[in-house]
């Protein structure tokens, strides 16, 4: 069964390779989604894959690359879009 869920991360998250680093990171793990810059200077995720994996995603995303500083994230469970691929939304 795939999970999914919707990530919102909070901090210093533009500007410093977070999207980029964020889809290597998913691609690496086998996950599913996309990530992008909110206009607010956020950055959003939608994450599918199993849970266990999708976790420790999650656990990435609140260190973030070297250069971020991750100050909160938000998780919310959401519906599988069987997406095929992780990519970088603009």
């Amino acid at each position: 069964m795939v999970y999914a869920i919707k990530l919102h991360i909070e901090g210093k998250v533009q500007g410093v390779n977070y999207r980029y680093s964020a889809m290597q990171q998913a691609i690496s793990l086998q996950l599913c989604g996309w990530v992008k810059n909110n206009a607010d200077g956020t950055v959003s995720a939608h994450v599918e894959g199993p849970k266990e994996i999708v976790e420790l995603f999650i656990t990435w995303c609140k260190q973030g690359p070297s250069d971020a500083q991750v100050l909160h994230v938000e998780i919310e469970n959401a519906e599988p879009e069987n997406f095929s691929e992780f990519k970088i939304i603009r």
